[in-house]
């Protein structure tokens, strides 16, 4: 069997060898939901006991209600990532109150995004006026997360995408927080592949960890697609959604991302998937927890494969 994150030689790869590496990588998920999947946390904790789970931060909702949900899940066993959207902050005493109230309540990590409104609230206009405040390292946080864009994205350049990475890079290393990259979810299956080759040629050496929707219809996913701008991938599936879900390299359905992410190499610095439920949060929890258990077959001639129980 070939080292874990390291493809077998094409000659031998079978099934059976790639069934214990997914399972493997499938077994260290986060998942995604958002403050309406409160309710749903003890039913999430039977499925996916100590995960971590993050909770995002909707237009729609409070940063209340996101610090909420976020002690609701940590008291119900998870590893609560709450998202810091900066551009809603309205000033820096709101974000050391949460930060006080969430590690009162245990939590130690956060996810750190600008957020895609032009509207700032306050004086945070992205993630490194965040960090630059000195807040974070204040409140004990323990782990920063930021994103990772392996198709772009749609309102920032490549360059400046590249340079507040290493630039995050520099913060942690700077102050000892610990940090990990979590990438937005994409359709192009082989585009981590190129743009951890980016990361390499930049010496950006955090962990990452790869986001992935959820088992999601076609139309809903080309939805939030469109909503976050993924790009290339997407303009791809809108010119033949009729042949869509032929083209392997397209990610329509998690396996198909996950097997390409199988073939990464052995010093890859993806470390575990990164689910996005929308909206389908149990849907994706059970899918998670029967890949984890192995209930699933490969398809190597299709480069899938199906859950099974």
């Amino acid at each position: 069997m070939a080292p874990a994150g390291e493809p077998a030689p094409a000659a031998v790869r079978t099934a059976e060898n790639l069934n214990e590496r997914i399972a493997d990588f499938v077994c260290r998920a986060s998942m995604e939901i958002t403050p309406a999947d409160e309710k749903r946390l003890p039913e999430l904790a039977a499925l996916l006991p100590k995960a971590a789970i993050y909770i995002a931060h909707p237009p729609n909702t409070t940063f209340s209600h996101v610090v909420k949900t976020a002690l609701a899940a940590q008291r119900a066993g998870f590893t609560a990532v709450p998202h810091i959207v900066a551009r809603r902050i309205n000033y820096p005493h709101m974000l050391r109150t949460a930060l006080a109230e969430l590690r009162t309540g245990g939590v130690e990590q956060l996810l750190l995004v600008a957020g895609d409104g032009a509207r700032v609230a306050g004086e945070f206009a992205n993630t490194l006026d965040v960090l630059n405040s000195g807040i974070l390292e204040e409140s004990g946080i323990a782990r920063v997360d930021v994103a990772g864009y392996p198709e772009g994205q749609k309102s920032v350049g490549a360059t400046l995408l590249w340079d507040a990475l290493k630039a995050k890079q520099a913060y942690a290393a700077r102050t000892g927080i610990t940090m990990h990259i979590v990438t937005q979810f994409g359709l192009n299956g082989k585009a981590v592949a190129a743009w951890e080759s980016g990361l390499a040629l930049r010496n950006i050496i955090l962990p990452v960890r790869v986001g992935i929707a959820g088992p999601t219809p076609l139309p809903k996913l080309i939805h939030f697609a469109m909503l976050c701008g993924i790009g290339a991938s997407l303009r791809t599936v809108m010119h033949n959604l009729s042949a869509a879900a032929g083209i392997t390299e397209l990610a329509i359905s998690p396996d198909r991302h996950v097997m390409h992410l199988m073939d990464l190499p052995a010093t890859t610095q993806v470390v575990a998937p990164h689910f996005f439920a929308f909206g389908g949060a149990l849907e994706t929890a059970r899918w998670i927890q029967q890949v984890g258990l192995g209930k699933f077959t490969v398809d190597l001639s299709a480069q899938r494969f199906t859950v099974s129980g």
